[in-house]
């Protein structure tokens, strides 16, 4: 049975059956012997067998040759394809891009076995490569640049967007200039139809390059680039994230991203700033408790805003910081999901105060044009009826009675003259005698005034004097009425305390970086919140009727403001109030010169009011003094220059001719009447820088009297 099993194959193999037939056939005709029959068939069938057996030990050896070569085309393709999963877990690790270009240009040597390999990728301007990494052999041009018009086998393969390669039989491959190789391979590094450099390998170790090598070298190239792509994109968005959060947190305005549910996603450092908080401990809170704490008008901002209302921006005082704040908010997805909301949170205390100070300022300035317009009107009659009042007393002998009453209305109208003072001093008007002075000496000469009526009220009195406080320039008897009106508020402050609250005044001197300081405390009641705003408003009072006309924090807002500094007002550390004067320092130690007291003789009028004609007439008329009158500067200029005065009087307003005051015009063509004049003015007395004197209307006669006589005096005596 083994034996036909082996004979099978043989049998049916095509030629032994041929030559079987072939025989029996032969045999049959030509009538040869059994024997010799088949020992033909049998030699037949054996030399069958042979060659049968000869031509399956060849189709079993090339099999096998097959075999083998799968074998190991199938090895390569599994270590390339572990390979390359390994280089994927290798990029993976990061995304950083110096990281990137060393593993794919080392495992890139590695996978196709050469002697050197480098990866180069277009700068910005995508005018040349940088060579940002490169391994073996070429190690020594890492980054380097290859410029555009390099005739180079990288460029080439960046020009045409295809894989170059030179092998050993060509000549030397030019990777940058100066630089060739034996054989080399370069590929672009193409992603999202973006090429963004090359992959190069050079010299490999055993051999040129395969087709197998270049089908390897492309799916590396290709994953080298996604990887690189998303490095790319990466480092965007993350330059993208640093710039806006540095941009977000260098915000000087506090800026907060709040959800549908109130609360806080996200906050810069200077919201934290504001709210005296760490940044990290707003998110997730609740915006309108943690920011102003009024619930009800933040979430009326946000749901307004989700909706897309521009709604004027909610003005809100933040009682935990005591600060004003204003709150814009807006989408921060106008085009889509709205349920979020951006809001700017602004510190605006600062700015309000100063929209407060020129609202003060414009209400000062208002109140000064009305005053200036009224205050010649009123200045005029109550020079006649003060003057006149007090000439009676002097010239006639009226009962006591009539004495009396004559002094009442003297004293009356000089109690209304002084008013309009006020009112004048307020407004401004006039220039002031600045000089160098010591504030320590004005608060000491004005406290000694008030030692006294405070220690009949029972006050306790303290003053604090830096001993090394510098100069200011200034009015000192401006100064001393500012200092005098704070120290006679804070007086009434206290004194109206009831039995046994402490009544305490203090008066501090300071020098500090910016100035110098002087501040008023009282222990008293202090001011209401809702009256701060009105504090320096002209005519406002909270005094009853008779204890004061509401110009005297006014009067002397504007008289520091004038010097260049400032009057504010703080709660004060005793309970009450503080006011607090700022000035600047006096830099220079050249004072104003003083005035200049000429003598004078005869009289020369010049004023418009027939009532202060008949007043100064009076008065120098019993002296025994001619006196002159005319009521325009023109009228006075040609009397000055036609007659010879000692003295002459003469309204600041008077206008010899148009755009010429009468003084000026009087001095220039006279000059000698320099040291004869005197300038009657509505405003406070002031020297007019030309060192002439003047007098404030209504007239105090007595004063103007003394003037005169000392004018007088001085006359006889240069003479």
């Amino acid at each position: 049975m083994l034996f036909l099993q082996w004979l099978r194959p043989i049998w049916m193999s095509t030629i032994t059956r041929s030559s079987v037939v072939m025989l029996v056939i032969f045999a049959w005709f030509s009538e040869a012997p059994l024997a010799s029959m088949v020992a033909a068939i049998t030699l037949t069938v054996l030399v069958a067998l042979g060659l049968s057996v000869a031509r399956m030990e060849e189709e079993s050896q090339r099999a096998l040759r097959e075999r083998n070569e799968m074998a190991q085309q199938l090895d390569r393709r599994l270590n390339e394809l572990f390979t390359l999963q390994e280089l994927s877990y290798v990029l993976s690790e990061s995304l950083q891009l110096d990281h990137i270009v060393d593993q794919v240009a080392r495992y890139a040597r590695r996978f196709l076995q050469a002697e050197g390999a480098l990866v180069a990728l277009l700068t910005e301007g995508g005018d040349s490569l940088r060579i940002l990494s490169a391994e073996g052999t070429l190690a020594s041009l890492r980054q380097k640049t290859i410029e555009d018009t390099e005739e180079s086998l990288v460029m080439r393969a960046i020009a045409r967007e295809r894989l170059e390669s030179a092998e050993e039989s060509e000549p030397g491959s030019l990777i940058v200039e100066g630089v060739t190789v034996k054989s080399a391979a370069a590929i672009p590094l193409r992603a999202h139809g973006v090429t963004m450099g090359a992959l190069v390998v050079a010299d490999r170790r055993h051999g040129g390059f395969t087709s197998e090598d270049f089908q390897l070298f492309s799916t590396v190239a290709t994953h080298a680039a996604v990887v690189l792509a998303n490095s790319s994109f990466f480092e965007l968005i993350r330059r993208g994230k640093e710039e806006w959060e540095t941009t977000f947190n260098a915000l000087t305005e506090g800026i907060a991203v709040v959800t549908a549910d109130g609360r806080v996603s996200r906050a810069n450092h200077a919201l934290g700033r504001l709210l005296g908080v760490p940044t990290a401990s707003i998110i997730g809170q609740p915006f309108g408790e943690t920011a102003i704490g009024q619930p009800e008008s933040a979430r009326h901002l946000v749901d307004e805003a989700r909706l897309g209302r521009r709604l004027t921006p909610l003005i809100a005082r933040a009682a935990r910081i005591d600060r004003i704040l204003r709150l814009t908010a807006a989408p921060l997805n106008e085009t889509g999901d709205r349920t979020s909301v951006v809001i700017l949170i602004e510190d605006v205390t600062e700015q309000r105060k100063l929209e407060s100070q020129v609202i003060q300022n414009e209400k000062l300035a208002a109140v000064g044009q009305l005053v200036s317009g009224v205050a010649h009107e009123l200045n005029n009659p109550l020079t006649s009826i003060a003057g006149l009042a007090e000439f009676l007393v002097e010239h006639s002998q009226p009962g006591a009675k009539e004495r009396e009453h004559l002094r009442i209305i003297h004293e009356q109208a000089d109690r209304a003259g002084r008013i309009v003072r006020d009112l004048l001093t307020f407004a401004r008007k006039g220039g002031h005698e600045k000089i160098r002075v010591n504030v320590n000496d004005v608060v000491s000469r004005t406290t000694a005034l008030m030692q006294y009526d405070l220690r009949l009220r029972a006050i306790e009195f303290e003053h604090r004097l830096d001993p090394d406080i510098p100069a200011v320039l200034a009015d000192p008897y401006e100064l001393q009425q500012v200092v005098l009106n704070l120290i006679t508020n804070a007086s009434q402050a206290v004194a109206d305390l009831p039995e046994g609250r402490p009544r305490i005044i203090i008066v501090t001197t300071a020098a500090r970086a910016d100035g110098v300081t002087i501040s008023v405390q009282d222990s008293g009641q202090g001011i209401a919140d809702d009256l701060l705003p009105q504090i320096f408003t002209p005519f406002f009072t909270t005094k009853e009727v008779g204890r004061g006309t509401g110009l005297g924090l006014s009067i002397s807002y504007g008289i520091i403001e004038s010097h260049g500094g400032q009057l504010t007002y703080a709660l004060s550390p005793l309970g009450g109030a503080e006011f607090t004067i700022q000035l600047p320092v006096y830099e220079n130690s050249m004072s104003v010169a003083g005035r200049i007291d000429p003598a004078m003789r005869t009289v020369l009028l010049v004023d418009d009011d027939l009532t202060v004609h008949r007043v100064v007439s009076a008065l120098f008329a019993s002296e025994g003094y001619v006196i002159d009158t005319v009521r325009t500067g023109s009228q006075g200029l040609k009397q000055a220059t036609t007659t010879q005065y000692d003295l002459v009087i003469a309204e600041a307003r008077a206008v010899a001719e148009p755009g010429l005051l009468f003084v000026r015009a009087l001095t220039t063509v006279r000059p000698q009447y320099r040291d004869r004049l005197i300038i009657a003015t509505d405003t406070t007395p002031m020297p007019n820088g030309d060192g002439i004197p003047t007098l404030t209307k209504p007239f105090n006669l007595r004063e103007l009297k003394l003037v005169a006589r000392e004018i007088l005096r001085r006359e006889e005596m240069a003479h």
